[in-house]
């Protein structure tokens, strides 16, 4: 499956956020966080390699039956996912950044990357965007957080940030609004 063949969603124009897994190895974490996202309305972007295979029988024998509505888009590289997608707003997520996320300004759009459960980012990437790097706090000597819990936080921090600014509102059914007014 292609970037371009295998992009899908729920109707959604715009993704209110991406989240990019560089080489993700284990396919329940990986179905975690695509749910996640259909949750949030975000893209979720596969970079290869893969630790498994997410073809329909794949998909459909884990019971996956939200996959369907899943933004999905593959890329063989990142330079190649650099190269379609030209992210605007980039974040890095790792336990070695020493500044956390909750001193980032997250906006609608903005790209959400995590790295292989073994062993996180390549500093290649890491350090070309030194920058935006981000961690999540944890206790001293903790070594990281399970890749989907970690990106749920980040994607929920960027929900709170963004509900708390007015870009996106919480409907009367405590559901998130994309298109809608604020809750009063």
């Amino acid at each position: 499956m292609g970037a371009a063949e295998s992009d899908r969603g729920a109707g959604l124009t715009s993704p209110l956020l991406h989240v990019v897994l560089h080489q993700p190895e284990i396919p329940n974490n990986t179905g975690t966080i695509g749910r996640t996202c259909v949750a949030v309305g975000a893209a979720l972007h596969l970079i290869h390699p893969l630790g498994f295979e997410i073809t329909e029988h794949a998909c459909r024998r884990a019971g996956l039956d939200y996959w369907p509505r899943l933004m999905l888009r593959e890329h063989p590289s990142w330079e190649e996912y650099l190269s379609r997608e030209r992210p605007g707003r980039v974040w890095l997520f790792s336990a070695k950044a020493r500044r956390t996320l909750f001193e980032a300004d997250f906006r609608r759009g903005d790209h959400l990357v995590l790295g292989r459960e073994s062993t996180g980012l390549p500093d290649t990437i890491l350090w070309a965007h030194a920058d935006r790097a981000l961690s999540i706090p944890m206790l001293a000597g903790e070594r990281s957080l399970n890749l989907a819990n970690a990106a749920s936080v980040a994607m929920y921090e960027a929900v709170r940030q963004m509900i708390g600014k007015g870009e996106l509102v919480v409907d009367s059914a405590g559901r998130l609004d994309l298109r809608g007014e604020p809750r009063r």
